[in-house]
């Protein structure tokens, strides 16, 4: 099980500390839900139902962290986003909003304790904490302001402005970034630890190093830094494993979540002595190991490239695909965890 002083762990590993061993998380939410059982549409809604299901993940997974990202449009559908969740899948947008300045007028910030999903958000992080206190961190989560604009408007509509109406691009932005900390915060004050920052769109699968320069790195600095100011510690997560773009982020975050396809020991000696990284297991390439003795030699070398000087936590790439054999799963903690030891 995660243990007393995992939280403050945490806060070491993100000041580029050795901590008593390395903190060992996952992006479990969507294989969790899938393997209690759980219909996705009822899960989104319930607070009871998120803590009942994720408190079992941590009671057969063994995980050091509970990160409750059900999906990415909770603080958008107050906005006019429209969605549509499946059984076994998080919610997907079906309508945005035009990309106009008409809409951008007309955008206010959501009352996080009344509107929309987001008070069964607050109340699930609050009963997570209640069961665990310190002995488990508990993250919650919100989006960069660069990924909201793109969520808002849709994604091609979004990355267009950039060349289109630039301004009306960092307007939106700016609106994000009053959102998404009124958002973190609120989750900080649920009981939430830390806050996971998604910036996927803002990812080198999109973008250019100048373009996530110019465009995603600052206004997704003003969250993370105000955040941090009251209390949380910020991951980052654009999934990259361009160290051209992992480079650039580095002065501005306190923890980097790293993509799969990149060598974390490069990545660890370019940037390592400058911030605390994560990420890097890939789960799909974990998933198709032939044997669990595959699974174990993966995440050890993974484990053993980040883990020298402190200053790491162990964490999946991406999320862990829903039909993962949990056996995989316990594998790759259990391995991390044996590893791990400082």
């Amino acid at each position: 099980m995660a243990y007393p002083g995992v939280v403050d762990d945490l806060r070491i590993c993100a000041r580029l500390g050795v901590p008593s061993r390395v903190p060992v998380f996952a992006l479990g939410e969507e294989f969790d839900v899938e393997m209690f059982g759980v219909d996705y549409r009822e899960y989104i809604r319930s607070p009871e139902l998120m803590v009942r299901c994720q408190l079992a993940a941590v009671e057969r997974f063994d995980y050091d962290w509970i990160l409750l990202h059900p999906d990415d449009y909770i603080e958008l559908e107050p906005l006019g986003v429209d969605t549509i969740a499946d059984q076994r899948m998080p919610p997907a947008a079906i309508r945005t909003v035009p990309a106009t300045r008409e809409t951008l007028r007309h955008l206010r910030v959501p009352d996080t304790w009344r509107e929309g999903r987001m008070p069964a958000h607050l109340e699930a992080l609050a009963g997570i904490k209640q069961a665990h206190g310190d002995s488990l961190v508990v993250a919650g989560r919100v989006a960069a302001p660069f990924s909201a604009v793109a969520l808002l408007y849709g994604i091609s509509d979004g990355l267009v402005l950039i060349y289109d109406d630039p301004d009306l691009f960092r307007d939106t932005a700016d609106f994000f970034v009053e959102l998404m900390t009124a958002w973190g915060i609120a989750q900080l004050d649920a009981g939430a630890d830390a806050i996971w920052l998604g910036d996927c769109v803002a990812a080198s699968g999109f973008l250019s190093p100048q373009q996530h320069a110019d465009f995603a790195l600052e206004p997704a600095a003003i969250v993370s830094d105000a955040l941090r100011a009251h209390g949380g510690v910020v991951i980052y997560h654009g999934g990259d494993d361009s160290r051209e773009h992992l480079e650039l982020q580095a002065p501005h975050f306190e923890v980097i979540n790293v993509g799969e396809g990149c060598d974390l020991a490069e990545i660890k000696a370019a940037i390592g002595d400058r911030v605390c990284l994560s990420g890097n297991a890939h789960p799909i390439g974990l998933m198709n190991c032939r044997d669990l003795a595959e699974v174990e030699a993966e995440t050890r070398r993974i484990v053993e490239a980040g883990k020298p000087g402190g200053g790491y936590i162990f964490n999946t790439g991406e999320g862990i695909p829903r039909q993962t054999d949990p056996g995989v799963v316990e594998t790759m903690v259990q391995t991390a965890k044996r590893f791990g030891e400082y």
